[in-house]
Parts: structure tokens; C-alpha cells; sequence
């Protein structure tokens, strides 16, 4: 496990490292790190290193580090979800080997993380859906910022097109994406954990 995610941690460096190297003369720092996709897998990144050294019985009973764990997964999961079916036909500026990494093979890696490693304690769902306040924050974030600087991260929440009702309806469409993907990680969790 030590091993599976100190190079998890490095390949999504390594993708981010990439993006920066061939940088198009228009690329912007905030828009970068403005992208759900970047912040997931910064947070997963992070949450990898940490997991290296956390592989020990008493980190898989440490209901704090498994919130943390289990929303870095969520977040991550999503990321995917949302890129197959909204995204995967879009054209975007990253390069190919990075937007590979970023979207398609690290959610795996932190889904099956999720699955090889489950949680030891119990996760209750009511308090997993707390996983869903960085969403929640980073739609207003995203909906106020857009106007101000005539830039949003997404086509399905860029309301330019098709107005804001269009982009609320994707938004509710997303959200319960959201809750049944964090019911689902509670639920298989909880399975895996308590018949390991």
C-alpha cells in the first residue's frame, strides 16, 4: 500500500508538472487551480503521501483519517464520473498524457485505494455527507468568480449559452451524482470493513 500510493502521489505531481511545462502563453494560475479536477487531485495527492505513512492498523480505525480518506475518494470519483459523461468529448488544452491522469486513472487509483484499504470503524451516512461541502463552496466560488473574470472552468455550469436555469439543472443533476456516490462509498466501506 506504501508503495501504491507514493506513486499515485507522484503521478499526479508528475501530470500536474507537465500541465505547467507546456503551458500555453495564456495560462493563468488562478484559472488552473480554479478546476474541481485539479483541486480533487491535489487533495488526493496530498491524502496519498499522508496514507504512506499511515499504513498501520490503528490508522484504519481512525474515523477522523478515514473521513479525510473518504473524501478525497468521493471527490476523486466524481472527477471521473463527470469527465465520461459530460466532459470526455470536449476539447480541452491538456495534454493528452495529463488529462489521462488527472481524469481517467486517478480515480481509479483512489477508488480501488478505497477498496483495498477500507475503513476499520463505522461510517455513519448522515456524517459523510459532510464529504459534500467542498462541492457546495466551490459552485458559488465558481457561478460568482465566472461573470468577473468572463471564465468558468466547465461548459455544463457556464450559463454564457444557455442561461442559468440550464446550468441549475445540471447542477441538481451533479449534486444527487454526489449523494449517491457518497452513499455507495459509506455503504461499501462499511461492507468491506467490518468483513476484513
Amino acid at each position: 500500500m506504501r508503495a501504491y500510493r507514493l506513486t499515485g502521489s507522484a503521478l499526479i505531481l508528475v501530470a500536474f508538472g507537465y500541465i505547467i511545462w507546456k503551458r500555453p502563453s495564456t495560462f493563468s494560475w488562478t484559472n488552473f487551480f480554479s478546476y474541481f479536477t485539479v483541486l480533487s487531485n491535489c487533495i488526493a495527492a496530498v491524502v496519498l503521501a499522508v496514507g504512506v505513512l499511515r499504513v498501520r492498523a490503528d490508522a484504519d480505525t481512525d474515523e477522523r483519517w478515514q473521513m479525510v480518506r473518504g473524501a478525497a475518494v468521493l471527490y476523486m470519483a466524481i472527477t471521473g464520473i463527470v469527465y465520461d459523461l459530460l466532459l470526455s468529448d470536449v476539447d480541452v488544452s491538456t495534454p493528452d498524457f495529463s488529462n489521462t491522469v488527472l481524469h481517467k486513472i486517478m480515480p481509479v487509483v483512489m477508488v480501488l485505494d478505497w477498496l483495498f484499504e477500507p475503513p476499520r470503524v463505522r461510517l455513519r451516512f448522515p456524517r459523510t455527507l459532510v464529504w459534500l461541502a467542498f462541492p457546495l463552496l466551490y459552485l458559488p466560488y465558481t457561478l460568482i468568480r465566472g461573470p468577473i473574470v468572463d471564465w468558468y472552468p466547465y461548459p455544463f455550469i457556464d450559463p454564457r449559452d444557455h442561461g442559468y436555469a440550464h446550468v441549475a439543472g445540471n447542477c441538481v443533476g451533479i449534486a444527487v451524482g454526489f449523494v449517491a456516490v457518497t452513499w455507495l462509498l459509506t455503504w461499501v466501506g462499511n461492507r468491506l470493513g467490518s468483513a476484513s
